[in-house]
């Protein structure tokens, strides 16, 4: 009989907080345009992949449509939320939708203002 012995995985799950929101986005002109501006934040970490780019931060970011306005050379109002959910193909995190930008929250608690939720406990 043969007695295999099982190798330790090199995959590990850990269910702690991150304290990290993100997104990623298609690699065409909007996603790098988009990434360039995430780019220019100190918590933000840009990631180009082959199809795609990874966009992490540490607990909050803001995706402020006005800079990538300028930053593409469009008039104001060309980029909204639409054109990010167009450009995005997913994210971790609360994400809110504002009129002038997109925040990402890295703990659902932090949005608990711009979603009216009451975090007193319930007696």
């Amino acid at each position: 009989m043969t007695v295999f012995k099982t190798a330790e995985s090199p995959f590990k799950a850990d269910n702690s907080a991150s304290n990290m929101c993100g997104f990623t986005l298609m690699n065409n002109q909007v996603g790098a345009i988009v990434a360039e501006v995430m780019g220019t934040k100190d918590n933000v970490t840009i990631t180009p992949l082959p199809s795609m780019i990874r966009v992490d931060a540490v607990g909050r970011m803001d995706v402020v449509y006005a800079e990538v306005d300028e930053a593409a050379g469009e008039e104001e109002g060309w980029f909204n939320a639409a054109e990010f959910e167009e450009s995005m193909s997913t994210h971790y995190g609360r994400m809110i939708h504002e009129d002038d930008r997109t925040i990402m929250f890295a703990n659902p608690e932090d949005a608990a203002e711009y979603l009216d939720f009451d975090l007193k406990p319930i007696k």
